[in-house]
């Protein structure tokens, strides 16, 4: 069983790959950044703990890029800043509907895994390399534990999420699944 990227043999990079990656890093920032507003907003704790998870997805992606030499689109940029037009604008929505409420800000939550869990099964379907897939598989572990644990937070609160970019038989059966295990390196 393969236990990081480490162990497998990096190999040339598509178009398409490249662009997944870029686009995931800063996928991953937004989810990062989104949550950490709304922890200092809400005091809640799910929206502490995927920070740190989001952090740790983020530098899994890096270390792909590092590794094929690809220009971080992150680069210094700050909190709630992206060069991709269509993250920037996501971004700066679902802070202002996270911000209304905390029912509001837990299906904010929601809504960022259900779009990890979309990309990420389109990015993998553009992929053949390895290491790429590693990475993925590993982040779309880590979305849908996300997914579970702010539906499970929005049922404490008496509200039931309704998937929007997931098929409800595909939604339901990622939330009755239990919370999955990632691996070394590919973060979870």
């Amino acid at each position: 069983m393969l236990a990081s990227i480490d162990d497998i043999a990096a190999d040339s990079v598509s178009v398409d790959e490249t662009n997944g990656l870029l686009y995931m890093r800063e996928e991953e920032k937004l989810a990062r950044d989104v949550y950490s507003v709304l922890y200092d907003k809400w005091n809640l704790r799910p929206f502490s703990n995927i920070t740190r998870s989001e952090q740790m997805h983020m530098d899994a992606i890096l270390s792909l890029l590092t590794r094929y030499s690809l220009q971080d689109p992150v680069g210094g940029n700050g909190a709630g800043v992206f060069n991709n037009e269509v993250l920037q604008n996501l971004y700066n929505g679902l802070i202002v509907e996270g911000n209304k409420s905390v029912v509001d800000a837990l299906k904010v939550g929601a809504t960022i895994e259900e779009v990890d869990i979309v990309d990420l099964q389109k990015h993998l379907q553009e992929t053949d390399n390895q290491d790429i897939t590693f990475v993925y598989d590993n982040l779309m572990r880590g979305s849908r534990n996300h997914l579970r644990a702010f539906v499970k937070n929005l049922k404490m609160q008496g509200v039931t999420y309704v998937p929007q970019y997931l098929s409800t038989a595909e939604f339901e059966q990622i939330i009755s699944g239990s919370m999955e295990r990632g691996r070394r390196n590919g973060s979870n």
